[in-house]
């Protein structure tokens, strides 16, 4: 398994290695080894959770009150979408910028965001399947969102897709609104 560090600091991307044969493939889109290596700790994994999408859903950008936070490791094991990283933590060198990278059943690329980083992605084709594992279980009350579609952010959303947003999300506060609320994890550096 390859692993590679994003431009902010608490992301990696990581891709297995593929075995094709006559009966199909196989592939471990998480490695416990490969991780711990790359993260330098491993990820206690809390909840594991399971999305299907049609093309054109956006969800996200959606985060967890630090502590507890929340990390996830986040993989696509059927169709395609973009998976986008945003840095929600105040006073972080890198605090409202993106990473973006394809996550698909072709390449089973999988992708890391430790607690304090938001996480939206949006479907690239119909029936798309987003699989997480969660370092924290749900909890609605500590659970946030910022605006996927805040111009402020920019996040790369294809042109060619209508977004389709969750009611939640599309009321979702700008990121200078939740900063001036007080929602944002703070960095801890």
């Amino acid at each position: 398994m390859q692993s590679k560090e994003l431009s902010i600091a608490g992301a990696w991307v990581f891709e297995p290695s593929r075995f094709d044969d006559d009966r199909g493939l196989f592939v471990a889109p998480y490695q416990e080894a490969a991780f711990t290596e790359a993260v330098g700790s491993p990820m206690r994994v809390a909840q594991s959770n399971h999305s299907v999408s049609r093309r054109g859903v956006i969800r996200g950008v959606h985060f967890a009150d630090v502590p507890p936070g929340q990390a996830k490791y986040v993989y696509c094991p059927s169709g395609a979408l973009l998976d986008v990283v945003v840095d929600l933590r105040v006073g972080s060198p890198t605090f409202g910028a993106h990473e973006a990278v394809v996550l698909d059943s072709t390449s089973y690329r999988a992708v890391y965001l430790s607690e304090g980083l938001g996480h939206a992605f949006c479907a690239l084709a119909d029936n798309t399947v987003a699989s997480y594992l969660c370092s924290t279980a749900y909890a609605p009350a500590i659970e946030r969102t910022v605006a996927a579609m805040d111009p402020a952010l920019g996040l790369p959303w294809p042109a060619e897709i209508t977004p389709i947003l969750s009611e939640r999300d599309a009321a979702a506060p700008s990121l200078a609104e939740a900063a001036e609320a007080g929602l944002l994890p703070r960095y801890a550096g």
